[in-house]
């Protein structure tokens, strides 16, 4: 999509501090962090929301949390725990319409969230 700030930033065309990339997956930090980790997991593919997601894209999702897991590992954060989240639609807190992850740990999490 051309008007996609996430889109964008995967294809390069926005600068982002990209910590993990693939084929499929961006990892880059947050510009406006909630916790002293704060990265978001993207797909390259636009996916809007995850009331978008398809039966096949089953196993996008899982590969974008088990890069939430190497990422939690590598910013030294999964033993103390991480928290992460997906956000669906604007009632739910998203801003930005391509699917992303949350990955926030490095300080107290409080239940519920929001």
């Amino acid at each position: 999509m051309s008007d996609c700030i996430f889109c964008k930033i995967a294809a390069g065309e926005i600068p982002a501090e990209v910590i993990h990339e693939n084929d499929d997956l961006l990892v880059f930090r947050d510009l406006n962090p909630q916790a002293p980790t704060h990265v978001l997991v993207i797909p390259r593919r636009h996916i809007a929301t995850l009331n978008d997601v398809q039966p096949e894209d089953a196993e996008l999702i899982g590969r974008m949390h088990l890069a939430a897991k190497a990422v939690a590992e590598q910013e030294g954060i999964a033993d103390a725990g991480y928290r992460t989240v997906f956000n669906c639609n604007a009632g739910a807190g998203q801003t930005v319409f391509h699917i992303h992850l949350h990955v926030l740990g490095g300080r107290p999490m409080g239940w519920p969230p929001g």
